[in-house]
This record gives C-alpha cells, sequence and structure tokens, in this order.
C-alpha cells in the first residue's frame, strides 16, 4: 500500500504544478495567453488524462491485493487406516468408500508403501521422505519410532508444519506413531508442531480402554460403544471441527482410525457380518517359500489347520472392523456437503501398508517385500479430478506430503523431501509432470532378545520375532532388505538382504505376477548389476537435490540408463 499511496502522490503533484502555471495566465498578454492557453489545455488533458489512469490503476491493484486475500484454498482431507491390503481383497468391504471417493475420483492401481511397517511408514508419509533419510527403523524408541531425536529434527519439517503456516486449520485424530505417548517419547504431553486440534491414540491401535493425548492433556476410555469406539470417535471430533472452524481459512484433518489393525475388534452391529468369508486361497496362499529368504523357508507347509483358522478368522474380523471406517467416509462427505465445502475439498484414502493372510504359509502380519504387503489402497477426489479415473501411474506414500503441499500453493522447490507430487497425473489441468520410472523399497527387521518356553525358536539365537500362531516367526533381525521395484519399462523387482548370504530376489511380475519363483539364477549377471547400480544410487537418494552429492530420490534415469533398462525389458520378454 505504500507504493500505491507514493504513486497517487506523484501523479497529485504533476497535477497541482500545471494548475499552478495556469494561475498565471492572468498577467501574460490576450495574444500569449490564448498560445499558452492551447498549452495548457493540452497539459490538463493529459493531467487529467493521467489521473484517471492512476485512480484505473490503483483500484485495479487494490482489487488484485484484495482478491489474493480473499481467494480460499482447496481444503485437504487425508484418511489413513492401518494395514489395509489392497491385493487380498482389503477394499472389499468398502464399498461407499469406493463409490463416494473413487467412483467421484481417482483410483491409483499402483500405489505402494516405501517399507511396510506402521511407525516407519507413518513417518515417510509424514515427512516425504524414505526411511534412510528419516531415520525410523521399526516400531521401538531405540529404532526411533517418536523418539526425542524424531521429534526434534523430524518432526518441525513434517508437512502439516507447513499447511499451518499457511493459516490452514489443522486437526489430527486417532494413531499417530507406535511408541507416541510413551514416557520415554515424551508422555501425553507431546504435542507435534503444526496441529491446531490434536486428538492422538498413546501407543498402538486399540479400539476400547485406551488413552488419547487430546490437546496434551491425557484423556482415559473404557469400552462403552456409544463414548468411546475410536473409530466413532475420531469421527465425532472431527465433524465438531468441522463446526467449530472460521470459514475464513481452509482447513486439513488427518484421520487415523485403527481399523483393521489386530486385536480387530468390530462395532456391535457388524460383528456377525461376512461369517462365511474367508481368506483368499489362490495364488501363494499356503505355498512353500522355496528359493526365498530363509526366514521365508522356515514356515511349515502346508500350514497347520491351526493356523488357517487362526488367519480366516483374522481375515473376517479385518473386514468387520472395516464397515465403521466405511461410514466414516459417508458421514464425513455428507457434513462437507451440507456445510457447503465439498466441492473445494480435496480427500485422500490409503493404507500406511498391505498385509498378509497365507501367503507362502506366513499366517498373519506384513513386513515382507511381497505385493501384498507394499501395495496400498489409494483413492482421491477434488478440484480439477474427474471421476472414475484408474491411473496406473506409480505413486508412493512419501508422495502424498509433496501433493498436499502442492495443492496448498507450496513452493515444491523449497521443501526437502524425497517424493514427488501426483497432482499432475491425476489433474493435469492444474500441473504438469512427469512419472517416477522406479523407486525404492527396503526394511530394517527386528529381533527378540528374550527367550520363550512356548516358542523354542523365539529368543537370541536365531533373533526371531514376531512368532505367532504355531510358533511360526514372520521377523528377524536380518530379514533387513532393499529393493528396487519398476513398472514402466519392465515389471520387475530386485532385492537384497543384508545377511552373512547377501542374499538376492528377483521376480519377473509379468509372467509371475505372484512372486513364486526368485528367478536370480537364472538372470544374466551384467543385468544383476545394472539393478545392483541403481539400488545403490537409491539407498543413498536424499530430496535435496539442489545439493552436489547423493541423487536425488525422484531423479530421471539418463539415456544410458533407459537403453539398459530397455535390455531388461527385452531379456524378462524373452525369458517368460
Amino acid at each position: 500500500m505504500r507504493l500505491i499511496n507514493n504513486i497517487i502522490s506523484e501523479r497529485k503533484g504533476s497535477v497541482c504544478a500545471a494548475v499552478r502555471h495556469s494561475n498565471r495566465l492572468d498577467s501574460v498578454s490576450p495574444d500569449r495567453q490564448t498560445d499558452r492557453l492551447r498549452v495548457w489545455s493540452a497539459v490538463g488533458l493529459m493531467a487529467s488524462a493521467r489521473v484517471v489512469s492512476t485512480c484505473l490503476f490503483v483500484a485495479l491493484l487494490t482489487c488484485t491485493l484484495r482478491c489474493s486475500q480473499c481467494v480460499k484454498l482447496s481444503n485437504i482431507i487425508l484418511i489413513l487406516t492401518d494395514d489395509q491390503d489392497v491385493e487380498m481383497g482389503g477394499m472389499t468391504p468398502m464399498k461407499k468408500t469406493k463409490a463416494l471417493i473413487g467412483d467421484a475420483g481417482v483410483t491409483f492401481s499402483n500405489a505402494f508403501t516405501v517399507t511396510p511397517l506402521c511407525c516407519p511408514s507413518r513417518s515417510s508419509i509424514l515427512t516425504g521422505k524414505y526411511p534412510h533419510n528419516h531415520l525410523v527403523r521399526n516400531n521401538s524408541i531405540s529404532g526411533n519410532c517418536s523418539s526425542t531425536t524424531w521429534q526434534k529434527e523430524a518432526e518441525p519439517f513434517a508437512f502439516p508444519v507447513y499447511l499451518n503456516k499457511l493459516r490452514y486449520q489443522t486437526f489430527y485424530g486417532g494413531k499417530y506413531l507406535n511408541q507416541y505417548g510413551s514416557k520415554d517419547a515424551g508422555g501425553v504431553g507431546h504435542v507435534p508442531p503444526g496441529w491446531d486440534q490434536w486428538h492422538a491414540l498413546v501407543g498402538n491401535s486399540k479400539y476400547y480402554n485406551y488413552t488419547l493425548s487430546a490437546n496434551g492433556k491425557e484423556e482415559k476410555h473404557g469400552d462403552n460403544y456409544e463414548k468411546d469406539y475410536l473409530t466413532d470417535l475420531v469421527l465425532n471430533r472431527s465433524l465438531h471441527f468441522l463446526e467449530e472452524r472460521s470459514p475464513s481459512h481452509p482447513f486439513f484433518m488427518m484421520l487415523c482410525p485403527p481399523s483393521p489393525h489386530s486385536p480387530w475388534t468390530a462395532a456391535p452391529h457388524y460383528q456377525q457380518t461376512f461369517s462365511d468369508v474367508k481368506a483368499p486361497r489362490n495364488g501363494s496362499f499356503n505355498m512353500p517359500g522355496k528359493g526365498k529368504h530363509w526366514l521365508l523357508r522356515q514356515p511349515a507347509n502346508p500350514m497347520p489347520n491351526s493356523s488357517v483358522e487362526y488367519l480366516d478368522n483374522a481375515y473376517r474380523r479385518r473386514w468387520q472392523t472395516l464397515l465403521s471406517v466405511d461410514d466414516m467416509v459417508e458421514q464425513l462427505i455428507n457434513k462437507l456437503d451440507s456445510i457447503k465445502e465439498l466441492s473445494n475439498t480435496y480427500i485422500f484414502y490409503t493404507s500406511d501398508h498391505g498385509y498378509h493372510t497365507g501367503q507362502f504359509s506366513l499366517p498373519i502380519d506384513k513386513r515382507q517385500l511381497y505385493e501384498f504387503d507394499i501395495r496400498i489402497p489409494l483413492l482421491v477426489r477434488g478440484p480439477g479430478i474427474k471421476p472414475k479415473l484408474t491411473l496406473q501411474s506409480p505413486v508412493l506414500n512419501i508422495d502424498l506430503s509433496m501433493t498436499i503441499l502442492d495443492i496448498a500453493g507450496v513452493n515444491l522447490s523449497t521443501v526437502n523431501m524425497d517424493g514427488q507430487s501426483f497432482l499432475p497425473q491425476m489433474a493435469p489441468s492444474l500441473r504438469n509432470g512427469t512419472e517416477r520410472p522406479f523407486f525404492l523399497v527396503e526394511y530394517t527387521g527386528e529381533g527378540h532378545s528374550s527367550e520363550d518356553p512356548s516358542c523354542p525358536k523365539l529368543g537370541p539365537g536365531l533373533a526371531v520375532s514376531e512368532c505367532f500362531p504355531d510358533c511360526v516367526c514372520e521377523d528377524a533381525f536380518n530379514n533387513t532388505y532393499a529393493c528396487v521395484r519398476t513398472l514402466k519399462d519392465a515389471n520387475l523387482q530386485y532385492c537384497e538382504f543384508a545377511d552373512n548370504e547377501s542374499f538376492v530376489e528377483v521376480y519377473n511380475l509379468t509372467s509371475d505376477p505372484h512372486q513364486l519363483e526368485n528367478i536370480v539364477k537364472k538372470v544374466d549377471p551384467a543385468l544383476l548389476q545394472i539393478m545392483n547400480q541403481r539400488l545403490i544410487k537409491l539407498e543413498s537418494c536424499t530430496g535435496d537435490s539442489w545439493r552436489a552429492g547423493p541423487q536425488p530420490c525422484s531423479e530421471s534415469p539418463s539415456l544410458a540408463a533407459n537403453a539398459k533398462l530397455g535390455n531388461v525389458k527385452s531379456y524378462f520378454t524373452n525369458l517368460s
């Protein structure tokens, strides 16, 4: 406004000078007066024109400034479930969600987590970084899950902080990180920066008998369905937030129900549903882990009946818990519609990672490198997205933060993240962009230091963990791997384990979509070397693309690399 005032003063000065000169006409001869009158008439016309143009300029500039202040950014909602797969039918119960988000927008058929475990994956979503850059390795404090180090070095740069600085009104409800609220993580009094309303679960997923941090204050809950069922509580508090928000500013909500994580406690009215449903028996179900890492070779095959009954029950109950999430989506969208915000709101629906129920004779869990554990659902609706789209572009959960910041108008070149916005893919009329040719999946295994008489495998000997049911162990210290996954030129996965075998697994998913055969011994060593070099680059990548040294995580391959990958594609086509 100071600039506008200076312009007005300058224009006024020019006009006033012309008027002062014209007042001197009375003391001049008539002929000279006529000549001067012509001159000053011209000056007057020019001055008047300047005044008019100045007024128009000032009005336009003032309007532009005011309008820019009044333009409201789009609202954003991220719904993040816990352990919801897409490969094993995990979206089947979500009829309302598929209709209200998927059919109203875009479904990504190739969405992946960069690590198949809760705390590292959620940390990747919040920071937009691979685990090797945010340094959260597992679900323990020692693995940096919600540790004081994480709070000091990662949380201040999580994407909600950027939104809050843009005057987004922010709400968090549900599970945060597995160690959040523990004594070693600062207790319930710690509220991460960037959140106006904070209603976070202490610890891992539960449905009843849990503790919340309600804006930094401890809030204990019991087992009353109407008051305590966590999925419904998250919904109700989010609806209250929408009622109380200021309509002058946009909002961001992150809703994280416990479903379908164990203990799989369904709402009372859904506990009898899907009574005849069993886990899918196709693909790799109850198959031996022949040719795979030793951890996949140790389960009994075929599985005992007790394991099959256990996993079928888990599968059915998982679906039951998801019905409440489906109701959440419906009620949330109805609320947005009633307050006239639906058309200006982006809604993302996804999960932190996948899940398995009997694949390769592993009864239940995640943590593995296979498609059932690393593929996730991803549905998005919002302004500029055409309905009923299905996109095959590969997207990662580290891309969520960059996409959300892109929607909010943040200059992405100023953000230190490994992901990339997929707004250009789902709304090409709003942005231009390119899709990634390959990406990294990485995981750091956990062991168990104490013994358990009921499971002789468990303990420091094999350093295994997650041994249930029937003492089937699903993790170990050396279940530590990194994989390159490609889709664009060859549907390929190449994985290396950090163990004393330097074990390698390679899969051609075009001919072997269920990853039954590890073809590492059939592949030309030169092609393995190409994938090894690509993996090395990905494992050292950083989002700081402007900094010399490490490769940016979203960098496109060189022409030479494309040519080599073309050889890989040709080779695998011939192999299949």
